[in-house]
């Protein structure tokens, strides 16, 4: 391969082009009209317009990646995570225009991608499993029948998917229809494909990976485990490796059964098997994601190996560099540098990046989408960087991260950084009684009081407006941002702009509590409502989230299902 199209955005889209730089191939880098002047876009070789704001017009637009890769004479694409990582259409879309496609083969991607036949294999070479349906259930009264013949807690999983989209838990019969629904419409959004299964769900186990990277040549290597307990909304927050405080025994396990799964599914390029560790010991096997994953720097941290540059060793047909399974040579752990508001319940804070100040220093290291002047937009992903530390033991790596951490300064949008510096002192994560994070510990344990950020900027307008013109009679289409035209056209009128009027708060005001999408109301214009009760359903940064009633009275509806809102919008009254 010479030139390699990066079909992401943000962080992973600038770790890719710098692996590229390294590995001597010109990178291409698309973008969404609010990305236009992101990191990615500027980082990479090239960069190409996706002529879209949200993820189906944009990122998710296999015709325009296709389109894009052959105008720009890209011979390969790399999915990076998320998006179109794990669809088998996208990457035979790929392979059928003559291209690379830097990971896993279609058929691969399929059988694995698809959790219930990830299952089976599962259970074909014999790795552990707690009982599930065999199938994706057609409705929510196939989900009702599961949990009465097994029992609650259930989890509803997106078939065709990952990264905790479209993944519900269910603790009562009650909620069991609705959080089937809400599974399938996160799913469809996130990945483009509704069906769930569901299988019994271990209460507080941890969340234990495998590392697993394969080439053409029959090599398929377990590069060492990672623990993702740290999790809000199936959400990971935290990562380190080597996974701490499990048994020799349960490695073994662990590396044998993610070996097993890869060679029966004859897997080439970067995955993860991922399992639950249960509180008494057992093991149970979770999901293949047939890509590269975000926490992929805590393995490279302690193996020394770039995974990336394995992945495009092995779409060049070359055999991996490393054939065994390493011994890890230091402690990493990895933080998730969200925009989020940890003092509103990790509210998603889309907004202008003010300050962005990474640390340095001994074992730091920063993988970020972001700068000073960035815009983080409402309609991706959350997460504007990654804080990884590493140290020579797990003591050291604590050490140096609660250094780098104290040093991190991000000003404009809210960050998940309190909620790092206080798990870095808490002792559960500490280990000082023994580790005790599992996968619901945020929600169920961890009862620090973090104060809301103070609130971001409004998000400023990203769209682009386009027009025909002609350069050296040749025609190109311009897109200029509005927000330039807007300020151009202030200017022509001397300067003077309106200033809006500070609005009186209306305690009968519902106010959007984030900025994103109004999904569906729950009520119905003119019903009585209780204080609590959920009204509303919205939907930032490809997550759902409940807005409830402030307050008891008749509600008067003031935006509709549809639409967007900005934060702090009011979208209905209760008098």
């Amino acid at each position: 391969m010479s030139k390699v199209l990066i079909a992401n955005r943000g962080e992973i889209a600038v770790r890719i082009a710098r692996a590229c730089a390294d590995y001597g191939v010109k990178s291409v880098a698309v973008y969404a009209n609010a990305d236009i002047d992101a990191l990615h876009a500027r980082m990479a070789d090239e960069a190409f317009g996706l002529d879209g704001d949200k993820p189906a017009d944009s990122y998710l637009n296999i015709d325009k990646l296709i389109a894009i890769a052959k105008k720009s004479g890209a011979d390969a694409v790399h999915p990076g995570y998320g998006f179109l990582s794990e669809s088998e259409a996208f990457a035979r879309a790929v392979l059928d225009a003559g291209l690379i496609w830097i990971g896993p083969r279609p058929d691969t991607i399929a059988q694995l991608g698809d959790k219930v036949e990830a299952r089976k294999i599962a259970l074909k070479v014999g790795a552990p499993l707690v009982a599930g349906t065999a199938d994706p259930v057609k409705n929510a009264d196939e989900v009702l029948a599961f949990a009465q013949q097994h029992g609650l807690p259930i989890i509803i999983k997106a078939a065709f998917g990952g990264g905790g989209r479209g993944m519900k838990i269910a603790w009562r019969m009650d909620e069991v229809a609705e959080l089937y629904e809400s599974a399938v419409r996160e799913a469809v959004t996130a990945f483009g494909r509704g069906e769930c299964f569901v299988e019994q769900f271990l209460d507080k186990p941890r969340h234990i990976e495998a590392q697993v990277i394969a080439d053409t040549h029959g090599h398929v290597v377990v590069m060492g485990t990672r623990d993702c307990s740290l999790q809000r909304r199936n959400q990971k927050l935290v990562e380190e490796a080597p996974a701490p405080f499990i048994t020799e025994e349960q490695r073994e396990k662990i590396h044998s059964a993610a070996r097993n799964i890869c060679a029966e599914a004859g897997y080439i390029s970067a995955g993860t098997v991922e399992f639950l560790l249960s509180a008494n010991g057992a093991i149970s096997f979770l999901e293949v994601n047939t890509r590269l994953q975000v926490e992929h720097t805590v393995t490279e941290e302690t193996t020394g190996v770039d995974l990336v540059i394995e992945q495009l060793r092995v779409a060049d047909g070359l055999p991996l560099s490393i054939t065994a399974t390493p011994a890890p040579r230091a402690h990493s752990i990895e933080f998730r540098i969200n925009a989020e508001d940890v003092g509103r319940g990790f509210l998603p804070t889309p907004g202008p990046v003010v300050k962005f100040l990474p640390p340095s220093g001994p074992g730091v290291r920063v993988d970020s989408g972001v700068e000073s002047g960035s815009i983080i937009p409402g309609t991706f992903d959350s997460m504007m960087a990654k804080l990884i530390v590493t140290g020579a033991t797990r003591e050291q790596a604590m050490a140096r991260a609660r250094r780098a951490l104290r040093e991190f300064q991000i000003e404009g949008v809210a960050s998940v950084l309190p909620f790092h510096k206080a798990v870095m002192d808490h002792p559960d994560f500490v280990g000082t009684d023994g580790f005790k994070v599992h996968t619901r510990w945020i929600e169920s344990d961890f009862a620090e009081p973090l104060a809301a950020a103070v609130r971001a900027e409004p998000l400023a307008d990203t769209s682009l407006l386009r027009t025909a013109i002609e350069i050296d009679g040749r025609r190109v289409t311009l897109g200029l941002p509005a927000v330039l035209l807007q300020g151009l056209a202030a200017g022509a009128n001397g300067g003077v702009t309106a200033a809006a009027e500070k609005e009186t708060i209306d305690p009968a005001a519902v106010a959007s509590p984030i900025a994103g999408n109004l999904h569906a109301w729950k009520v119905a214009d003119g019903d009585e409502v209780k204080e609590g009760d959920v009204i509303a359903v919205m939907e930032a940064m490809k997550m759902e989230m409940q807005v409830s009633a402030h307050k008891a009275g008749r509600i008067s509806l003031a935006a509709q299902a549809g639409t967007a809102q900005a934060l702090g919008a009011v979208i209905a009254h209760i008098r």
